[in-house]
């Protein structure tokens, strides 16, 4: 089910940018242009106007769909919970990383190449 929504979902986006572009610009911008009505500013909705509305509330429809498909397969558990691994692996010492006596820098009393000491 939750494929067959994403393929309608998909190809309304193809549909919704195929009406938005063969709309007639009105210019101005956001919408302010157009002149269109002898008493208003707004022109009257024509066949392609009502089939974007169409497009945008039936995309909004399957965006939500989609939504609550996708909390319905989200479980409680975490994603490394998913991989499979086992929850004290890291802390185990199991050489993922060196241990921390080999991470500290060498005292001089082990480093040949120091100087030897002034008496």
């Amino acid at each position: 089910m939750q494929n067959v929504v994403l393929i309608v979902h998909l190809l309304l986006a193809l549909c919704l940018i195929a009406a938005v572009l063969l709309q007639r610009s009105e210019g101005g911008g956001l919408g302010m242009g157009g002149g269109g009505g002898g008493i208003s500013a707004r022109s009257g909705m024509t066949g392609l106007h009502k089939l974007t509305w169409g497009f945008a509330i039936a995309f909004i429809a399957t965006s939500l769909m989609l939504t609550v498909f996708a909390a319905q397969n989200a479980s409680d558990s975490s994603v490394i919970d998913r991989l499979g691994i086992p929850a004290g692996s890291a802390d185990d010492g199991s050489g993922l990383l060196p241990p921390a006596e080999s991470l500290l820098p060498p005292s001089t009393d082990s480093d040949p190449l120091a100087p030897p000491p002034v008496e």
